[in-house]
């Protein structure tokens, strides 16, 4: 069946809804697993915080709309992917609850123990999702056992295959250095040279790991028959600039080494949603079962009502994001050591 105009804006758009997701949540998953690495006093840890602490809630709003797009627009999408990855979901769902507790409850007691137990859940969340968010792409890329019906018939050992555990390998250590650039911007003094010293060591494995990646995606796509409607030039782009990111940083060129990351995680979202199309999800039971955008897709009276709704509220959300990043574009300056910190 023909995917319809309106089905299509509401495929890519969902798809620029994860991707706008992966770059502003990327940086502070990155923050979250950097925290035990270059943080070593809880001063420090306090100025890792501060740096993503006015926005991370600010950058789960992507994950609530691109979710409530998704079930709106396609709700066997929605449906499908929870039966398959119900588990998974809720692990994540946790990580991101425990996660936001951190932020909150860190401060309540002064306790070197107390805090250092809620930076360790703020890394443990941050880690999980960043690792599932990638084993899920990756196994919508290669498959999961689906019948004609697209009833999810396999179990939480059919999820952990060797290229879906690749795909959450890519996105942490492509988190981690989104991360440690963004700290580049945002520190001044040790802390910042802390974060320059995690880029430079993190960068050459991102590049390694998103080359394998991508070229394990390459040959996934092609043994369906289907290779998407991906142009090259997206993929590569994707890894020229994480292997650019070493160079930038040993320059000293941070800002453009944060734009390089991010620009690269928007590239890679990119491959995943183009090399799908016009499937959502694939079948590895048959191609043939996978369940596409057209039987995905709502009615075109929702998606009509959708669209309107989107081009209202959409430049408010938009608007509202900028004006908090531009109130809270200050970078954070440690005071001295000794000095007492504001929980």
């Amino acid at each position: 069946m023909h995917v319809t105009g309106l089905q299509l804006f509401w495929f890519v758009l969902i798809g620029v809804l994860w991707s706008g997701y992966f770059f502003l949540e990327g940086f502070d998953f990155g923050v979250g697993m950097l925290l035990p690495v270059i943080a070593k006093s809880d001063l420090e840890r306090r100025g890792l915080i501060n740096a993503i602490g006015p926005i991370w809630d600010g950058n789960e709003v992507w994950l609530i709309v691109a979710g409530g797009a998704t079930f709106a627009a396609f709700p066997l999408w929605y449906s499908t992917m929870f039966s398959a990855f119900y588990l998974a979901l809720f692990v994540v769902l946790v990580a991101l609850i425990v996660r936001g507790m951190s932020f909150e409850f860190r401060g309540l007691r002064t306790s070197t123990r107390w805090r250092s137990n809620w930076d360790r859940v703020n890394f443990s969340g941050s880690l999980l999702a960043s690792l599932i968010w990638g084993v899920a792409f990756a196994d919508l890329l290669k498959g999961i056992p689906l019948n004609a019906h697209h009833v999810f018939t396999g179990n939480l050992l059919n999820l952990l295959q060797p290229y879906a555990l690749l795909g959450g390998l890519t996105m942490v250590a492509l988190f981690v250095l989104h991360g440690s650039t963004f700290l580049s911007l945002k520190t001044t003094g040790e802390l910042h040279e802390k974060a320059v010293g995690a880029a430079r060591r993190v960068a050459p494995i991102a590049t390694l790991v998103l080359l394998a990646f991508l070229t394990w995606t390459y040959f996934v796509a092609r043994s369906h028959g289907n290779s998407g409607a991906v142009p090259g030039f997206i993929p590569v782009t994707a890894f020229l600039l994480i292997a650019a990111v070493s160079w930038l940083v040993r320059e000293h060129l941070n800002g453009w080494a944060f734009v390089f990351t991010g620009v690269a995680i928007l590239a890679l979202t990119v491959t995943i949603f183009m090399t799908l199309y016009p499937n959502v999800i694939t079948s590895s039971t048959a191609f043939s079962d996978s369940l596409s955008i057209t039987t995905a897709a709502s009615q075109r009276y929702t998606l009509n009502i959708m669209t309107v709704i989107a081009a209202i509220f959409t430049p408010f959300v938009l608007l509202y994001q900028g004006w908090t990043y531009w109130i809270f574009r200050k970078r954070i300056t440690l005071p001295p050591t000794g000095a007492k910190v504001e929980a």
